[in-house]
């Protein structure tokens, strides 16, 4: 039907607003997450944690907020770079296997394209990295059970993560398509 074309829009709206921020939060759950858990389950089970609030000092100020922060920082930074991946991968896949023009290709995913969309995708990336790393820190700091409760939590950590990012996602899903 000549809408293979059309693949140029799909890839480039999906990757943006729906599979990069998701896929990046999986990713990041999944091995930063797991180890934000396991190194303060590990201060927490090695009294660590203890020791820091004897000498006055925040855990919170000093363990949590860089953290935090770094996620804010990094798991957006991962969005672009797994936007344009995706939509590389299209292009390349587009051009040729399925032998579409180059320029066509471009100038549709160009036209697809909307900045409301890239906003919606860092949108949810940030909170997506606030899910993650709130979700780590507070399994991280409630490790009881020496060593086999630091594993425990470091799993419920990546799984509630990757739980509380899909439910997110369908709630941002929503809201967004009814706001545009």
């Amino acid at each position: 039907f000549g809408a293979t074309i059309y693949i140029a829009n799909l890839v480039a709206v999906s990757m943006t607003r729906e599979m990069a921020p998701l896929i990046t939060a999986i990713i990041v759950a999944g091995r930063s997450g797991s180890a934000i858990t396991a190194e303060l389950g590990t201060m927490v089970v090695s009294e660590e944690i203890d020791a820091m609030q004897t000498m006055a000092l925040s855990p919170g100020r000093f363990l949590l907020l860089p953290r935090i922060l770094a996620l804010l920082c990094a798991v957006p930074c991962l969005t672009v770079l797994s936007n344009l991946t995706g939509v590389f991968g299209g292009y390349w896949i587009g051009v040729m296997l399925l032998g579409l023009g180059s320029r066509n290709y471009l100038q549709q995913t160009g036209q697809a394209l909307l900045m409301i969309d890239l906003a919606t995708g860092m949108v949810k990336s940030l909170v997506f990295a606030l899910l993650i790393g709130l979700v780590a820190c507070y399994r991280g700091f409630y490790v009881h059970g020496g060593a086999e409760g630091v594993g425990t939590n470091t799993t419920a950590s990546v799984v509630a993560s990757i739980v509380l990012c899909i439910l997110a996602d369908a709630v941002f899903t929503t809201i967004f398509f009814y706001l545009t």
